[in-house]
Formats: C-alpha cells, sequence, structure tokens
C-alpha cells in the first residue's frame, strides 16, 4: 500500500499489497510486588480486602504493574490457578475506580466454592453510588441485557443481543440534582452498575465513561461508586461471613458537597 499506513475504513480495491506489524506478546509472569493493601478478614481459604480506587484488580493490556494480584502475590505463597496467571485468585472483579469490598481465593476448592455461589446468587454484593439526578421511584429493579457497544468496542451498553443482567437499587438520599443509592448485584456484568445506571437517566458522579460528558464539580478521582457490604459462606466451614467497610474519603467528600449544594 506504497508503504503508508490505512485508516481502518479503508476499503481494499484488489492487488495492494498488505503488511501488518504485530507486536510482540506480553510476558504472562506476574511479577510480586510489596503494595500497601487493607486486609479485612484471613483464613486459610480466602482473604477479604478493601480495594482502594485507582487500583486495578489484575494485569490486563497496558497495566502489568501496581494492581491488587502483583501485591497478592507478594503475601500468598500459593495463590488459586483457577483464574490463570494473570488473575490467581481472583473470584471476582472490582472496575480501577471502584472501591470496596472483593473475595479473593487462596486456593482451587475455595475458589470454585465462592465462584458457585456468585452464580447461584446466595453470595451477596452490594454498593453505594452517588448518581446524577433524582429517582422517579425510590427503589427498583433494572433488569436489561448488557453487551459491547455497537459502536465502542471499549465500552459496555444495554443491547437486545448481550447477557441477562440484574440490578436491584434503593435510594438512600436525595439531593438538589444528585441522589446516594444502594444497589444490590444479581448478575455481575462488566461494569453492570455504571451501564444500568446511566441506561436509567442517572450516570454515577465522575464516571469518565458512562457519564454522557457531564463533569463533576468536585474534582473527584474516576466514578463514585464503592462496594460496601459483602456476604457469603465459609468455603469449609459453612458459616456465613458479612463484611462491611464505609466509602473513602473522596466519596465522603463528594457527598458533603452535595448535601450543601
Amino acid at each position: 500500500m506504497d508503504g503508508k499506513a490505512a485508516k481502518a475504513s479503508y476499503r481494499l480495491r484488489g492487488g495492494e499489497r498488505i503488511e501488518v506489524a504485530v507486536p510482540p506478546p506480553e510476558p504472562a509472569q506476574v511479577a510480586a510486588e510489596s503494595l500497601a493493601l487493607d486486609i479485612r478478614y484471613e483464613d486459610p481459604d480466602l482473604l477479604v480486602v478493601n480495594k482502594a480506587r485507582g487500583m486495578a484488580t489484575h494485569p490486563a493490556p497496558g497495566t502489568r504493574s501496581g494492581t491488587l494480584v502483583n501485591a497478592l502475590l507478594a503475601c500468598v505463597t500459593d495463590l488459586s490457578g483457577i483464574g490463570g496467571e494473570l488473575r490467581p485468585g481472583i473470584v471476582h472483579r472490582l472496575d480501577k475506580d471502584t472501591s470496596g469490598l472483593l473475595v479473593v481465593a487462596k486456593h482451587d476448592r475455595a475458589h470454585r466454592a465462592l465462584q458457585a455461589q456468585i452464580q447461584a446468587r446466595t453470595a451477596s454484593r452490594e454498593y453505594l453510588a452517588i448518581c446524577w439526578g433524582r429517582f422517579s421511584a425510590h427503589e427498583g429493579t433494572i433488569d436489561a441485557a448488557i453487551g459491547r457497544h455497537p459502536r465502542d468496542r471499549v465500552r459496555m451498553a444495554v443491547v437486545p443481543s448481550g447477557r441477562r443482567a440484574v440490578t436491584h437499587y434503593l435510594v438512600v438520599e436525595e439531593f438538589r440534582d444528585a441522589s446516594l443509592v444502594a444497589l444490590r448485584l444479581e448478575t455481575g456484568r462488566t461494569h453492570q452498575i455504571r451501564v444500568h445506571l446511566a441506561h436509567l437517566g442517572h450516570p454515577i458522579v465522575g464516571d469518565p465513561t458512562y457519564s454522557g460528558g457531564r463533569k463533576s464539580p468536585i474534582k473527584v478521582a474516576g466514578q463514585m461508586l464503592h462496594a460496601r457490604r459483602l456476604a457469603f459462606a465459609q468455603p469449609t466451614t459453612g458459616a456465613r461471613l458479612v463484611f462491611e467497610v464505609e466509602p473513602p474519603a473522596d466519596f465522603q467528600r463528594a457527598l458533603d458537597y452535595f448535601r450543601r449544594r
């Protein structure tokens, strides 16, 4: 093609010579890193971690270090291998800029048991979010399938061809032009809460992807979404474990701002 780079929209006419440069694959090995972790609970089967906003759950293209997995490898000797080399021990994930609780399996038996609870909906995951606008109904259920956005493959969207996604919500507090909402996941699709709230017309304050360009009136580091409560059965004993953690300081500052507004 005359040595020139073609645009993605270029249409072949026949007779062209195409050269494709394929970058070398990134190494699958994940390095252990001594990073601060807020571990709220630990036993021989699992850990419960309060993940900080800004920390990715696991390595991905462009993010090879500084993740929760990097930190876990430095403090747990034998993580579950079911999640693969890039996601050892990860039973469920939180977006990078979502703070709060998640459970990590130390071995494969615990990993299978915890994932089975999530699939059977016997594990409970509850969140808090500061959303734009005031809801017409103070509680309800969003049942809308989620899949890849038809034009922007980086984003997710409510699409008829997507997988079923169900989010239950309850308005906790109302402000002049925003609301504090508690949410409970019934399913766990990628970006589910963020997509569902945006679909409802109430995107999360500070969301860089789904806010429709609406900027937060105060400086926030990502969406104001926090995994507040986590409950599940301990894989070995069957005892019900329940954990709660308050939102981080930036979430509280945003909340105080809307209360004064």
